[in-house]
């Protein structure tokens, strides 16, 4: 019979924060890389955002490039942490933006900003977790 130690208790939460981060800032990553290549392969997005009142790509473009160095600020570990701080920032400034242009063009289709929201906030909440207390 294996014996417990006060120290295997201490380690199992933050493995645990670890697995949570690791799952949620991949997905949450995947689907900004994902979103990033099809605004600019897609040419729907260029309708999408046109029937939102961008005329120009300048913005569909701009928001892909910082969707693709937002992805990489969060999944490469690396990085520091003042960085991904701003790059959390940027993506809630992202997600909300887009909640409130969904609503005031009256799409119904919700699905894709609530994993959004979960998986950002999920990723957050835990990556706070993990660090070291100064």
């Amino acid at each position: 019979m294996a014996v417990i130690t006060a120290m295997d208790l201490t380690h199992e939460p933050m493995r645990t924060y670890k697995i949570i981060f690791w799952i949620t800032t991949g997905l949450f990553s995947a689907f900004m890389l994902l979103s990033a290549y099809s605004y600019l392969a897609a040419e729907e997005m260029k309708g999408a955002f046109a029937s939102l009142g961008f005329s120009e790509d300048f913005f569909r473009i701009e928001l892909a490039i910082a969707k693709l160095l937002g992805a990489l600020v969060l999944i490469l570990p690396f990085i520091p942490k003042s960085l991904k701080l701003f790059a959390y920032a940027g993506f809630t400034i992202n997600i909300v933006s887009a909640l409130i242009a969904h609503i005031a063009m009256g799409y119904n289709s919700y699905s894709l900003l609530v994993f959004s929201i979960v998986a950002l906030t999920l990723s957050y909440y835990t990556f706070n977790k993990l660090q070291k207390p100064i």
